[in-house]
């Protein structure tokens, strides 16, 4: 019964832990940007990547939530940045191997852990930025990654899942 009890909270405490952060300028009224444009060179490249299309789609979907309207750049109230982080780090697959021998109080071991490969994965970052000013007053970064395993469907999915946590944060003070 204890074990259950023990298993239900660890559940329930998981549940609460949020796959997104957040940072805002503190001395800004959200409530006064009305209208959004994405920046430009937000792409890095003169095409936009399959990621970047998904990226983009969900931060229109989730502005247009927020009862924000999208204009032409220059009309813009907050401009909106995004990229994809790279990150690595290291992932033990497999089983370790060992032996020993002894006898009595003594003896003798030698184990080799398992193998380490590196993985990389990308992490989405947000970025909402004043356009007057040029600078950033809302931050958001995903603690869920991005990788080359995953396929379009489930990529697609993760980004709306990342982005539509994202603005639930948004505009900040709320929670």
């Amino acid at each position: 019964m204890r074990f259950l009890m023990l298993a239900v909270v660890a559940l329930a405490m998981t549940g609460c832990a949020s796959n997104v952060v957040t940072d805002y300028n503190s001395s800004v009224v959200f409530g006064n940007y009305s209208s959004w444009a994405f920046a430009g060179g937000t792409d890095s490249s003169s095409f936009t990547s399959l990621d970047g299309t998904r990226v983009r789609s969900a931060v229109e979907r989730e502005l247009n939530r927020k009862a924000l309207k999208q204009v032409p750049e220059a009309e813009a109230d907050l401009l909106v940045s995004w990229q994809i982080v790279p990150e690595e780090r290291l992932e033990q697959t497999g089983l370790g191997l060992g032996f020993g021998f002894g006898s009595g109080n003594f003896g003798w071991a030698l184990s080799a852990p398992p193998p380490v490969r590196e993985i990389e994965e990308g992490k989405l970052v947000l970025e909402l930025a004043d356009s007057k000013s040029k600078e950033v007053v809302w931050r958001a970064a995903s603690r869920r990654y991005l990788n080359e395993n995953q396929s379009p469907e489930t990529r697609r999915e993760l980004i709306d899942e990342v982005v539509a946590e994202m603005f639930t944060k948004y505009p900040p003070g709320l929670d």
